[in-house]
């Protein structure tokens, strides 16, 4: 999920304010525990991709006889992923001439991916998670960039956000208003378990009490389960008060997670990746069904068909709808492609956000390259934007005003039209919601853009309503610095450096700050800090290199 600047901050704030009881009841208790009374279903599932979405990475990563180089010449960096005393390294560096500019390596902590597409690596810096720049690639076999690498150069400090690990694994405990931030440790279980759609075991392990069983939940609520994970949007917004983690199966899923669309045409995405639900709406086959088709009509997630058996097995879930009859290729043509029924209706697509990939597209079709249009029917109460998963709960007339903002805030860079939206929607929460924290830390950013001396008021009332997010305490700076307080906005930035030691963007003010107030050493000191963190940043290393040759 892409941040805007001010959805991004939004988005922080909505997932900080503390949490309201959730649905359902008892403890997680793990899959192992599950697997002593239901171990043939257990055995089955850990083989299947989901069972395998993350592992350690020594245990994870495909076999490497030798070290592994990679050179980007549009980065102009070098990338290595190597072997050592039996765990897994990947280094960056760059060279001039024979001269070593910088080096950075770290051990690779964890494995993300079943391998079907790829696998890419996390590190582990204290206590946050970061991605790794090298990702191997399943169908080319190779180890090239990491997705989104070949924009910019992360090194080792894109941080993992909450919102993608928490699908990618059991139970993640990112640590609120802290991206990247883990507790200890960071997962409560690796892989995606049992609980992740069965919900809490507790009670069903103590006294074979109920537990959910998506099977025989109503049609929406088990969609809701796939979808927390397998339906993207342009944007997904928690609710207030809300973690990934408060899903609970059999609950729905908006009272934790709501997922927005752009109206096709207007900037919204046009891909495969994580859009499976959406697409098979839009089928004939869920319309003429009448929505009685699911993800579990073809699915089964305790267990995955072997790569002989795949067409088959598919192809039978085809006829529990369909006739035999009802092909009208010739049966010698339907052979050839070994009569795959999936093969021609929900052919895969390569994937322009993730190299060497391909995903089924879950858009049905009558004849093979054929796209009916994508359209929806506007809500007038949610102008702009489109709600993937509404329940009686939140249907978009009753869309909580503070989730409007955050989708609004998220999404206005990709679609300029949708700003009046905003700032209208702002502008009702200033009046009804004043002292919420995130409300004052958007009007806070408002009156900076704008000019406005309310500004520093606004966002140091954000902090003493409980916003720690990195960005207020930026914005916070800023506008003390405007307004003449260049110490006290050392003294924030300082602040905030504490609880967000990998923001570069405060490290950054941080320096500027110095350099304003004519406190060169203390400068300098903090850019060899930043770079021994971010070694990569070319910028700050030739900046340090100019002042330490003409030190004022």
């Amino acid at each position: 999920m892409t941040r805007g600047t001010t959805g991004g901050l939004l988005i922080l704030l909505l997932a900080a304010w503390p949490a309201a009881a959730q649905p359902g009841s008892g403890s997680y208790v793990g899959s192992r525990t599950c697997a002593g009374c239901h171990n043939k279903l257990y055995q089955d599932y850990v083989r299947t991709a989901m069972g395998r979405s993350i592992s350690p990475a020594e245990t994870g990563a495909p076999q490497l006889d030798r070290p592994v180089t990679v050179h980007d010449a549009r980065l102009d960096r070098y990338f290595q992923v190597f072997q050592k005393g039996g765990a897994l390294y990947q280094s960056e560096w760059q060279q001039e001439g024979d001269r070593e500019v910088f080096r950075s390596t770290h051990k690779l902590e964890y494995a993300v991916g079943s391998g079907l597409n790829g696998i890419s690596f996390v590190v582990r810096r204290g206590k946050h998670l970061f991605q790794a720049p090298l990702s191997y690639y399943s169908r080319a076999r190779s180890w090239a960039l990491s997705p989104g690498y070949e924009f910019a150069d992360y090194g080792f400090s894109r941080p993992i956000h909450a919102g993608c690990i928490s699908c990618h694994s059991g139970r993640a405990q990112a640590v609120p208003q802290r991206d990247g931030e883990y507790g200890e440790p960071p997962f409560r279980e690796l892989a995606i378990g049992c609980e992740n759609c069965h919900g809490p075991g507790e009670d069903h392990v103590a006294r074979r009490g109920k537990i959910v069983n998506p099977a025989r939940l109503p049609g929406r609520l088990a969609e809701d389960i796939c979808m927390s994970c397998h339906q993207g949007g342009d944007t997904r917004v928690l609710q207030l008060g809300k973690q990934y983690v408060d899903f609970r199966p059999g609950a729905p899923l908006d009272l934790a997670v709501v997922i927005f669309e752009l109206p096709r045409g207007s900037g919204a995405s046009e891909t495969d990746l994580l859009e499976h639900h959406e697409a098979m709406k839009l089928s004939r086959c869920y319309q003429a069904s009448d929505a009685k088709l699911s993800c579990l009509t073809c699915h089964n997630p305790h267990a995955m068909p072997k790569p002989p058996e795949t067409a088959k097995y598919y192809r039978s879930r085809c006829l529990t709808c369909h006739a035999d009859s009802a092909c009208r290729l010739p049966q010698a043509k339907r052979n050839q492609a070994s009569d795959d029924c999936a093969g021609c209706h929900m052919q895969k697509r390569e994937l322009r956000e993730i190299s060497h990939s391909a995903l089924t597209n879950h858009r049905i079709v009558q004849r093979p390259g054929s796209s009916p249009p994508h359209t929806h029917i506007p809500d007038p109460s949610l102008p702009g934007l489109v709600l993937l998963n509404p329940s009686d709960a939140s249907s978009p007339a009753r869309l909580p005003l503070i989730t409007r903002l955050a989708a609004y805030g998220e999404l206005m860079a990709r679609e300029p039209k949708l700003l009046p939206h905003y700032l209208s929607t702002l502008e009702r929460l200033r009046v009804e919601s004043p002292e919420q924290p995130l409300v004052l830390a958007a009007q806070g950013r408002k009156a900076l853009q704008e000019g406005g001396a309310a500004s520093v008021d606004l966002l140091e009332r954000s902090m003493q309503k409980g916003s720690e997010v990195a960005t207020t305490f930026f914005d916070l700076a800023e506008a003390l610095s405007r307004s003449g307080r260049p110490e006290r906005a050392l003294e924030i930035l300082d602040r905030g450096i504490r609880l967000h030691p990998f923001s570069k963007e405060l490290r950054k003010s941080r320096i500027l700050r110095l350099i304003t107030i004519k406190q060169y050493d203390t400068a300098r000191s903090a850019m060899r800090e930043y770079l021994e963190i971010f070694p990569e940043d070319s910028f700050l290393r030739e900046l340090l290199r100019k002042v330490s040759q003409g030190a004022p």
